[in-house]
C-alpha cells in the first residue's frame, strides 16, 4: 500500500511538472525532440520511485539512426515508462485518442509530438496514419501497441492492422519488442503497485519491403507468431 501511494503521488507530480515543461518548450520550437527527452526522464523517474529493475537485451538489433515501427506487447500501464526509460531513440507514440483527453497528460503528449488515433472513425484514423508517416519521413520512429489495449490475461492478443499498413506504405522495418514483468507490478483493472523486475527485449527488425496491402495479413500473422514465441520463451 505504501508503494502504491508513493508511486501514485510521484506520478501525479511528475506528470504535471513534465507537462508544464513540454508545453513551455512547444511555444519556442515546433520540433518535438526536446519534449520527447523530457518525457523520457518522466518514465525513468517513475521506474526509480517504484524500484523497478529493467533487464534490457537486443539493443544491438537496431540502428538508432534509422526509422522503425516498434511494436511492443501491452500488459500494464508500466509498459509506458519502461519504453520511455529504455528505448533511447527518438520516437513518437501512435496511441488511442482517449489518452489525449486525460487532463495534463494529454497536453504533454500533444506537446511531445505524439499522435492520437481514433479507430472508431476511419477518416480520423487515416489522418493519424498520415501524421505518423510524416514523422517517419522526418527521421523518427513510431511506437504502436499492435494489440490496441492492455491484455486481459498473460497472453498476446490479436493485432490491429493500422501499424502494419503504415509499415508497408513507408517501407520501414517492424521491430517487435517483448516486455515481461509489468503485469506483476500493476495488472489491468487493479490498483496495487508493486516493485519488481522487468525484462525488455528488442527483437530483430522484420523487413516489410516484400509485402503489400493485398497480403498484409501475412505480415500481421508473422509478427504475431514471432512475438508469441519470444514471449513464451524463458530468456
Amino acid at each position: 500500500m505504501i508503494q502504491t501511494l508513493l508511486t501514485s503521488l510521484w506520478t501525479i507530480f511528475a506528470t504535471c511538472f513534465v507537462a508544464a515543461l513540454i508545453t513551455i518548450f512547444s511555444f519556442f520550437t515546433k520540433k518535438a525532440n526536446i519534449g520527447h527527452l523530457i518525457a523520457a526522464m518522466w518514465g525513468r523517474s517513475i521506474l526509480w520511485i517504484t524500484n523497478i529493475k529493467v533487464n534490457v537485451s537486443g539493443l544491438s538489433n537496431i540502428d538508432p539512426n534509422k526509422s522503425y515501427i516498434y511494436m511492443p506487447n501491452h500488459q500494464s500501464f508500466f509498459d509506458i515508462p519502461v519504453l520511455f526509460g529504455h528505448l533511447r531513440v527518438q520516437f513518437r507514440w501512435l496511441a488511442k485518442a482517449e489518452l489525449f483527453k486525460i487532463p495534463v497528460f494529454g497536453t504533454a503528449m500533444k506537446g511531445a509530438g505524439y499522435i492520437s488515433i481514433d479507430r472508431s472513425n476511419k477518416k480520423s484514423a487515416k489522418e493519424s496514419i498520415d501524421k505518423a508517416a510524416n514523422a517517419i519521413e522526418d527521421g523518427v520512429s513510431i511506437i504502436i501497441f499492435p494489440e490496441g489495449t492492455r491484455s486481459k490475461d498473460d497472453s498476446i492478443q490479436t493485432f490491429k492492422k493500422g501499424g502494419f499498413i503504415l509499415a508497408i506504405d513507408k517501407g520501414v522495418p517492424i521491430v517487435p519488442v517483448i516486455i515481461k514483468g509489468t503485469r506483476e507490478i500493476l495488472a489491468r483493472d487493479k490498483f496495487i503497485i508493486k516493485s519488481g523486475n522487468v525484462s525488455f527485449k528488442i527483437l530483430p527488425p522484420i523487413d516489410t519491403s516484400g509485402y503489400s496491402l493485398a497480403n498484409k495479413d501475412e505480415l500481421v500473422n508473422k509478427v504475431h507468431d514471432i512475438m508469441c514465441s519470444a514471449y513464451e520463451k524463458d530468456y
